[in-house]
């Protein structure tokens, strides 16, 4: 037995580890003291590290691996949502009307009805109408958040508060969806929501913070130890929550390690720059880092925003006059992103489309012209689309391609809102993942949940095989989506770990399972690598830790 100077914390034994320093699982086990990881090593050389003090964790035949991080969610977001009038587990209109309806009932002193997470598939062209909204609650205003983030379901009181009628322009950077008179159906999109958001009362500070917490909870219950928040600042229809990271940081109950990608505005060009840097000054606190910039360039395929290089299709597949949104001006872009990068920001993407994704290389390219390369480890999210010319310039710039793998999948909206309005030879580049690796790309991993999931075993199931796990779909089989993109176990399970901690710069101390880094760590209840790829998604997260200390138990 060790001396007690030598005992440790914990020690797991019993199943396999995958370190992330190699493409499959060891025969191993593992020893933490004082947060970090002692040992890796068999197990008779780590069992003599235990003392009587020591927990022993059986791994009963699983797999210990590195905690993953999530490199692209919106938890205070979908902490509220989950707290509010959550449509994020309902698949048809009828559901999501019966859940607003309860809820209203529930909440009589609510002036405002707010909430999220309908699905575009669950309404007829991906639109519901007020006067759905308005069969249930009339009297009070609505807005409901498309789980996505892109649009938004209102009700005719709603629209009547805000001054929204047939009068009211489209906004530059959205529409309103409209009646054959003009009227407001009731769905807004991107920009538009603002018309009608700006008018709604926010979540106060103390319901965010219980949102941020009530998320964090979850997130420990799938195995996530670390995240980058895409989106640091004031939103419509959501307050500013850089106030409520900071107080979560400081009285300690924040206890993941996060990344927050501060918002900037599209409205405004560099003189927003100090600001930023200002809040990277303060925005340093325990496990919290301010240290990136999130630049939205375009919106999502389902709504026609997404930036494209051809136009998108009609009902009948002839070509429209629209080919997407560019939120900011390619040169403005530019300027804006060598500003950043000289100041040593990190610059966080969104980028659907694949004029969007030339947009943002492009700029990458000027800014490195001009600073040379650095350590900012730029990322690039989303990437449904990308031309095959630019595949090769991730690794040339060395920009990571951060992927959220569980919409790469044929499911209806992807089939009925998407592929029919991008003609059969562009949706075959959607979710080029494979292409991408072959070429040399760093992947990193994320969910932007609350707009789908944030389970990361589910997200590498379809990295793996290009469908969604059974789960999502029950009853209905669907076919591997463009089968030769999809990734390995052990590319999909590195890029949700030490790719996302090389993008949150914690690849020193997190990400893999070595001697000297914190013990953030996820307990699998399997050995996915001992299974077939279609069963991956079947996994579960028994047990979490971060920096040794439980934070996750499952409780069957």
């Amino acid at each position: 037995m060790a001396n007690t100077s030598q005992q440790a914390d914990t020690v797991f034994v019993g199943g396999r580890v995958f370190t992330g320093t190699g493409p499959t699982p060891v025969d191993a086990a593992v020893a933490v003291r004082d947060g970090r990881i002692l040992a890796v090593s068999d197990a008779a050389t780590v069992r003599s590290l235990a003392g009587s003090r020591t927990d022993v964790v059986d791994l009963a035949g699983g797999l210990l691996v590195p905690g993953f991080q999530d490199a692209h969610v919106h938890p205070a977001v979908a902490g509220v949502q989950m707290l509010g009038c959550d449509l994020s587990g309902q698949s048809a209109a009828d559901g999501c009307l019966a859940v607003v309806g309860r809820y209203a009932k529930d909440h009589p002193d609510a002036v405002w009805i707010r909430g999220g997470g309908w699905s575009m598939d669950s309404f007829p062209g991906g639109t519901p109408t007020r006067a759905m909204l308005d069969a249930v609650v009339p009297d009070r205003p609505v807005l409901l958040t498309n789980r996505d983030g892109h649009g938004a379901w209102v009700n005719t009181r709603a629209l009547e508060l805000a001054g929204v009628d047939r009068h009211t322009p489209d906004p530059v950077d959205g529409r309103i969806e409209r009646e054959p008179d003009g009227t407001p159906a009731g769905t807004l999109q991107e920009g538009a929501v603002d018309l009608v958001a700006r008018h709604m009362p926010l979540a106060t500070p103390d319901e965010a913070h219980a949102g941020l917490l009530a998320a964090q909870e979850h997130l420990f219950s799938l195995g996530v130890t670390g995240w980058q928040d895409a989106m640091i600042g004031a939103f419509p229809g959501n307050p500013d929550n850089f106030g409520v990271y900071l107080r979560a940081a400081r009285e300690g109950s924040l206890r993941a390690r996060v990344v927050g990608a501060l918002w900037w505005d599209r409205e405004r060009g560099l003189e927003q720059l100090p600001e930023l840097e200002e809040r990277r000054r303060t925005g340093q606190v325990g496990r919290f880092n301010a240290t990136s910039v999130k630049i939205m360039q375009d919106g999502i395929a389902e709504n026609f925003t997404a930036g494209m290089l051809e136009p998108y299709l009609d009902n009948c597949g002839c070509p429209t006059g629209n080919s997407g949104l560019s939120f900011i001006e390619p040169a403005l872009l530019a300027e804006a992103v060598c500003a950043l990068d000289r100041s040593g920001f990190q610059v966080h993407f969104h980028a659907l489309g694949d004029r969007a994704v030339r947009e943002a290389l492009d700029a990458l390219a000027a800014a490195r012209a001009a600073n040379g390369a650095g350590d900012n480890r730029h990322h690039m999210a989303h990437l449904q689309i990308v031309h095959p010319d630019d595949i090769k310039r991730f690794a040339e710039l060395e920009v990571a391609a951060n992927i959220q793998a569980l919409w790469a999948a044929h499911e209806p909206q992807m089939d009925e809102l998407t592929i029919p309005f991008l003609g059969a030879d562009r949706a075959a580049l959607q979710y080029p993942f494979g292409d991408l690796a072959r070429a040399g790309t760093r992947l990193v991993a994320g969910s932007d949940w609350s707009v789908s999931s944030p389970n990361p075993l589910w997200g590498i199931h379809v990295a793996v095989n290009r469908a969604v796990p059974r789960e999502e779909s029950p009853g209905r089989e669907y076919p591997p989506f463009f089968p030769e993109q999809a990734l390995t176990l052990a590319q999909a399970l590195t890029a949700y770990t030490v790719g996302s901690a090389w993008a949150n710069h914690l690849d020193d101390v997190t990400g893999t399972v070595e001697t000297g880094k914190y013990a953030d760590l996820a307990v699998l209840d399997r050995d996915p690598f001992a299974h077939p790829a279609r069963e991956i998604a079947e996994t579960r997260v028994s047990r979490t830790y971060v920096e040794g200390q439980l934070v996750f138990a499952a409780t069957d």
